[in-house]
């Protein structure tokens, strides 16, 4: 279930940061572009947002996370390239 954690961490960060360039750059430039793939893009974010939450909860236990790693994992997944840095500091060495 790790390894599942892993790939949802990443695919995670990449879907925030498609989000971010279609409001940043794509909702400016060409809005009609930017309404087509909101919702897709959304989704898809969205998914993968609630299986990083109830994936964390999953592991806190088998991974012996204390409160404070917890809460930072949980935390990561609110800021941009956040995933990617609990994925290389808390999960690289154990997958």
């Amino acid at each position: 279930m790790l390894k599942i954690f892993k790939v949802t961490a990443i695919l995670e960060g990449i879907s925030y940061l498609v989000l971010f360039t279609n409001m940043l750059f794509i909702k400016t430039n060409n809005p009609e572009l930017y309404h087509t793939l909101l919702r897709p893009l959304g989704m898809t974010h969205g998914v993968l947002f609630i299986g990083y939450v109830v994936l964390a909860f999953l592991l806190k236990k088998p991974q012996n996370w204390d409160l404070k790693t917890f809460g930072i994992i949980q935390i990561a997944s609110l800021i941009p390239f956040g995933t990617f840095y609990i994925e290389k500091k808390y999960l690289e060495n154990n997958a």
